[in-house]
């Protein structure tokens, strides 16, 4: 064999171990899928998603516990729940992912129980916030937040202002039922009444109607719940306009001045008040180093309850992927998720063991402008809160 042909042969074995090795190395990813809206109104949760788990993936050296990752992405449009059921199953048997993360709305995460039962798929919640959904499958565990979590302690802080009647008014899903539930059943243990309760259908442009009848009621608060995105901007809208803030009737809420909306409300948000787990003005190191890793990885990202979410909940997944080695142990990876405790963006944080939901400060927060700028100011901490909806 002459010299030429000799080094063409080498070159193609080089070749072929380079590929076999590069091979190997992607069959030995551990696969993760994220669910959520990446397109239609509700796109910006995708985005979100996909910022805060890229960033912290990107925080650990761009591996997790030695090992690569592989994010493959699935978009629901928004609340699709038989869409959502076939893009999990063709994750689960298709794409054979070890871990599954997302979920914005709580219909699609119900949706998918059966299909997380059966695979023994740990599913990280970085969202979807009705109390009931990690009661469906040992197989789920939370990272955001639910209504009663965050609402209970605002309905006992409502009754300390001295306010006697408020009115709530919710989007009528799980958790704008479960938020409904909340308010009423704590604000009646100290005295307060509800003297009408609105639910708005989840595709409402139009809330002036409602406003009207907030406005009518003789309230002196509301209490509202809305999905993130353009009902927020609606509802806030229409509460300015009609003229409940001049009238004094408080606005009462939870995710409703969402850092990503926060400034297109302009000068109508000042004063809103809500009870929250997390706020983007956060201050602390660990809020810092996140929303710098988030900044590097994507500009237009933004520090918020979605964004976070999925930082937590990639947090979680390093710790079950460290537990198992990366080999794919659903039930030894769940165990090793609910004695998790650590130090948030939001603050302390842990994985109660019995709800496998998170155990969390939630803060009092107020808008306010600091230079030039709008932002949730936490003015009071309620404390470690854990899911109340589960724990009643």
């Amino acid at each position: 064999m002459n010299s030429t042909r000799r080094r063409a042969v080498g070159a193609l074995a080089t070749l072929a171990t380079l590929c076999l090795s590069a091979a190997q190395a992607h069959a030995q990813a551990v696969k993760i899928g994220i669910v959520g809206p990446f397109s239609g109104p509700f796109a910006h949760y995708g985005a979100l998603f996909k910022a805060g788990a890229e960033a912290y993936v990107a925080s650990q050296g761009g591996k997790l516990a030695g090992k690569e990752v592989e994010f493959i992405y699935r978009d629901t449009g928004g609340p699709n729940p038989g869409q959502t059921k076939s893009l999990v199953q063709e994750l689960i048997v298709k794409d054979k992912v070890d871990y599954l993360g997302g979920f914005v709305f709580t219909p699609n995460a119900l949706a998918v129980a059966p299909l997380i039962q059966q695979s023994q798929t740990p599913t990280v919640i970085f969202n979807a916030a009705t109390s009931s959904i990690t009661e469906k499958s040992p197989y789920f565990i939370r990272t955001s937040y639910t209504l009663w979590q965050v609402t209970v302690p605002l309905a006992q802080w409502a009754a300390k202002q001295n306010l006697k009647k408020v009115v709530t008014a919710v989007a009528d899903y799980g958790p704008g039922i479960d938020g409904e539930a909340a308010f009423k059943s704590e604000f009646a243990k100290h005295g307060g009444t509800v003297v009408e309760s609105i639910r708005m259908p989840i595709t409402t442009t139009d809330f002036g109607p409602f406003v009207q009848r907030i406005k009518a009621s003789g309230a002196q608060a509301v209490y509202t719940f809305l999905p993130g995105g353009p009902p927020n901007l609606g509802f806030i809208k229409a509460y300015n306009e009609n003229g409940l803030a001049k009238a004094g009737v408080q606005f009462l809420g939870t995710a409703e001045t969402d850092e990503f909306d926060l400034q297109k409300f302009g000068d109508a948000a000042l004063g809103l008040t809500t009870a929250f787990h997390y706020s983007g003005a956060h201050d602390s190191s660990e809020n810092r180093t996140f929303v710098q890793a988030l900044k590097k990885r994507d500009p237009n990202a933004v520090a918020n309850y979605a964004s976070v979410g999925a930082w937590d909940g990639m947090y979680v997944i390093h710790k079950m992927i460290e537990a198992t080695g990366g080999a794919r142990d659903g039930a030894k990876a769940m165990a090793a998720a609910q004695a998790l405790a650590w130090e948030s963006p939001r603050g302390p944080v842990r994985i109660d063991a019995k709800t496998r939901h998170i155990v969390q400060n939630v803060y009092l927060r107020k808008v306010e402008r600091q230079g030039g700028a709008l932002l949730n100011k936490e003015v009071q901490s309620f404390g470690p809160q854990g899911d109340h909806g589960l724990d009643k």
